[in-house]
């Protein structure tokens, strides 16, 4: 359960991304961006390109009432998803995870703004935010670390109705900061 402080579907905007709630009507823009195998090439669904994999995965990410689907501002077109929730294993802290871009945003700023609003909007009531990465999705691996985050352990959690093995990832408030900082002098 969230702090009741806490909004898990706020609206967050920044200069090139806009992150809103989840709408039922939003099914077709978000299957358009994740319609490419190379979405899912690193992620144990790696078959959620095809539309009848990908339906039910919407519905559970409509049924969270905590996802945000990331909007390129410039096209006004849906670009992907990432989400708040609460791991099992951490009932006191958030996680940020459920999250693809579609792969034409991949290798830019993207990601990083995209967890750049939901960090900033986690850290205002959470000292610390968790991701969980499946072990064969080296991709998210590389970019979480890249946030700050550390690989504390590894456990068997189910986060969307299949236990399955994780790498739980912490980024401390401290940590994310200095990332931040650093970006801002190398710009």
């Amino acid at each position: 359960m969230f702090k009741s402080d806490f909004d898990p579907q706020p609206a967050l905007s920044g200069d090139a991304i806009l992150l809103r709630p989840l709408r039922p009507e939003d099914l077709e823009g978000l299957y358009f961006a994740a319609s490419h195998p190379d979405v899912w090439a690193g992620h144990p669904a790696t078959d959620r390109y095809k539309r009848e994999k990908f339906e039910p995965y919407f519905a559970l990410l409509l049924a969270s009432e905590t996802t945000l689907v990331a909007i390129d501002r410039q096209n006004d077109r849906i670009i992907g998803c990432s989400r708040y929730y609460v791991a099992p294993d951490m009932p006191d802290s958030i996680s940020i995870g459920f999250t693809f871009l579609n792969n034409a945003y991949w290798g830019g700023g993207t990601n990083f703004d995209l967890k750049r609003l939901m960090l900033g909007h986690a850290f205002g009531t959470y000292p610390e935010v968790w991701f969980h990465i499946a072990p064969t999705n080296i991709r998210s691996q590389k970019a979480t670390a890249k946030l700050g985050a550390a690989h504390v352990y590894d456990a068997i959690l189910d986060l969307s109705g299949t236990p399955s093995p994780w790498m739980c990832f912490r980024l401390r408030q401290d940590d994310w900061n200095r990332v931040v900082a650093g970006r801002a002098e190398v710009a």
